[in-house]
């Protein structure tokens, strides 16, 4: 039964691709396929610029076993073995492979091993076929090859079945080449406007309070946010000691913990030595705040929010959510006690200008590249590679 194939930016990039492949059948083709269906929805990013959030774990997971399935010859028919008596991949070729590719150095094992497949299966539930085939005993893998091949009814009503493997690839590399291309841009402006700290301060300032509004995507916010609150809480100290002898000055430092949207305990910064939890987030949704405080066993989280509204009417929010859903008074209050401070878009502004009269505006702008290049696994050997 033909998908509901849902067009955006990149779709025509992809039925490009395939025109070139099925000339007059590539519409079919894409309606046909679950698998470019699914492939079609995970590239909505790809003409959105830098600032959309753009995840390679699962497109990578998905092009290393089609590539070995090519590789091999099955796509092609250049084998007189069934693709149902290969051995399969191993796992260490294929995760050896995935971390060659752009953005995949720092590629965990999980695409491969589930999230495609969950993912895939939330997509497409009655499909009843998962992309990648694996044998936990043998650490070998497969392409689920039914997905790859595709039957279609010819305009002269006889049925062709095509294998879409080569398009599989095809359209992996061209988003990852459009995601590339829309961060070195963004890396560029950064690297551009950190020069201009130095020589128009004014156009560096304007660049970086335009990243900290509601509309800047949440892996923009969370970068710049963290170069601010670094940088102000750098200008303070406090008198802490083992014992009250031994009391000293300390500089306030602000660690980031791992990339945005990681999987790392509901921690996006830390701070040393008060041990101050920071968390960032883009919505007033009651269940993500919980969310993020049970993972920390109700620890006390400072909350940075991507919103204008004042800190006493997120917090409002937030409460009279909590009161809807739980019902009981210390319930809410347990919870609404481990909110230790709530810090939005105006407190960041106001951050900011304390750090630019201080003479830090360079250490934001520098720590925004810095940030940027790991956000995306860039290093400076990748760039010139690029």
């Amino acid at each position: 039964m033909p998908n509901e194939v849902v067009h955006h930016a990149f779709t025509a990039t992809i039925i490009d691709i395939l025109r070139e492949q099925y000339g007059e059948y590539a519409d079919d083709v894409l309606e046909t396929s679950p698998l470019l269906g699914y492939l079609n929805t995970k590239t909505k990013a790809a003409n959105r610029g830098s600032k959309a959030r753009g995840a390679f774990a699962n497109h990578y997971a998905l092009y290393v076993v089609v590539e070995d399935y090519i590789i091999h010859g099955f796509a092609d028919g250049q084998t007189a073995e069934p693709y149902s008596q290969y051995e399969g991949a191993r796992f260490t070729d294929l995760f050896r492979r995935q971390r060659e590719l752009p953005f995949g150095a720092k590629l965990q094992n999980h695409a491969l091993n589930s999230r495609l497949n969950d993912e895939f299966k939330k997509f497409y539930p009655t499909v009843g076929k998962q992309p990648i085939v694996r044998d936990v005993s043998t650490q070998r893998y497969w392409i689920q090859e039914d997905l790859l091949l595709i039957t279609i009814r010819r305009r002269d009503g006889s049925e062709h079945t095509y294998n879409i493997a080569h398009a599989v690839i095809a359209i992996i590399d061209a988003y990852v080449a459009t995601r590339k291309a829309a961060f070195e841009g963004f890396l560029d402006t950064c690297r551009q406007i950190a020069d201009l700290g130095r020589k128009d301060p004014e156009q560096a300032i304007e660049f970086v309070a335009a990243q900290l509004q509601p509309s800047v995507d949440a892996r923009v916010f969370e970068i710049v946010s963290y170069a601010v609150l670094k940088a102000k809480y750098g200008l303070e100290t406090v008198w802490i000691g083992d014992t009250r002898d031994a009391i000293a000055e300390e500089d306030l430092v602000l660690y980031k913990t791992g990339r945005t949207n990681a999987n790392d305990g509901g921690i996006d910064f830390v701070m040393k030595p008060l041990g101050r939890f920071f968390q960032v987030t883009e919505t007033l949704d009651v269940n993500k705040y919980f969310l993020d405080i049970d993972k920390v066993q109700r620890f006390p989280i400072t909350f940075v929010v991507k919103s204008d509204e004042t800190a006493d009417a997120v917090r409002a929010a937030i409460r009279a959510q909590a009161v809807a859903k739980y019902k009981i008074e210390s319930v809410v209050e347990s919870y609404m006690d481990a909110i230790e401070e709530i810090i939005n878009i105006r407190d960041l502004l106001a951050a900011f200008q304390t750090v630019v009269q201080s003479g830090q505006l360079q250490d934001v702008m520098e720590e925004i590249v810095i940030q940027s290049k790991v956000e995306f696994n860039y290093s400076e050997d990748d760039i010139v590679d690029v």
